[in-house]
């Protein structure tokens, strides 16, 4: 059993919480991730790493309440304790010798963006944030952004934080401004990493993409994180979640997201009128 030191609501649909878990936090790096099981008869699901204390053996993970197992994660309260938390699995994001990176994250994927922000910053790289948001009440992780990174940009779609546009708005004018990156990492919705690549390909940048919006088992054994890149069959949870982002095939990616998108939705309504009930 793994014990929850502290619980905090980042917006409305995002949660962040501390776990105590040792081992793990010995271990953790950024980019990794960990599989969790809520109760015994629940399904197991990966979370990437957001934070980690080795000292206190901590585990810090961010979650947004899309879902059955996230909703019934999301009822349980400090000092309560979560079943499974198993890691850190996955490979660790390649940042060394890097001078000069630019960071983008959209939405909650802004917690997987942080670590890899942090682990830059603390091997000495300069790093540039680029964090683009729905709207002003969705934003997390601001403050924590401008304390690893030498310049942070925060873009929302409606203007009512930040500038209005999207990340790559201001990626092109930092890029036309003269700003030479060695590399532009990318973590955030689907669509938003495709048209991020997109654009570093017309600038000969490498781009390097987290595809954990599709992992599922977390193993390679149920093939749902599966995706082609540069041609070639991978899976995101045991050979990445990193990749080239110009080699994959965000496309296959994206119509594949959709295929259960019916079944999640009955299951989120069953999983509502069940936690309705018992309230």
């Amino acid at each position: 059993m793994y014990t929850i030191v502290k619980k905090e609501r980042l917006n409305p649909t995002v949660t962040k919480m501390v776990v105590l878990a040792p081992k793990v936090a010995k271990k953790a790096k950024a980019g990794q991730f960990i599989i969790l099981r809520v109760h015994e008869n629940g399904e197991r699901i990966p979370l990437t790493i957001a934070d980690y204390d080795r000292v206190n053996g901590t585990v810090t993970i961010i979650y947004q309440i899309v879902g059955k197992t996230t909703m019934l994660l999301n009822q349980l309260k400090e000092q309560e304790s979560i079943l499974d938390f198993v890691g850190p699995l996955g490979k660790p994001s390649n940042i060394e010798g890097l001078k000069n990176v630019c960071v983008i994250g959209g939405g909650v994927g802004c917690a997987i963006a942080y670590p890899t922000a942090k682990a830059l910053h603390e091997q000495g790289s300069n790093v540039t944030v680029i964090s683009g948001f729905r709207n002003k009440d969705l934003v997390i992780l601001q403050k924590e952004f401008e304390q690893v990174s030498d310049h942070s940009y925060l873009v929302s779609d409606d203007g009512s934080t930040g500038k209005k546009g999207l990340v790559t708005d201001v990626l092109k004018e930092l890029i036309e401004q003269g700003s030479q990156f060695d590399e532009v990492i990318a973590i955030g919705p689907l669509i938003m990493m495709k048209f991020v690549c997109q654009m570093t390909k017309q600038y000969n940048i490498k781009t390097t993409v987290s595809m954990n919006p599709i992992m599922i088992d977390g193993t390679g054994m149920c093939g749902g994180c599966r995706l082609s890149v540069g041609g070639k069959t991978c899976f995101a949870c045991v050979d990445g979640p990193d990749f080239d982002g110009n080699l994959v095939d965000f496309d296959e990616a994206i119509s594949r997201g959709a295929t259960y998108k019916d079944f999640e939705q009955k299951e989120r309504e069953a999983t509502c009128n069940l936690l309705q009930k018992e309230a």
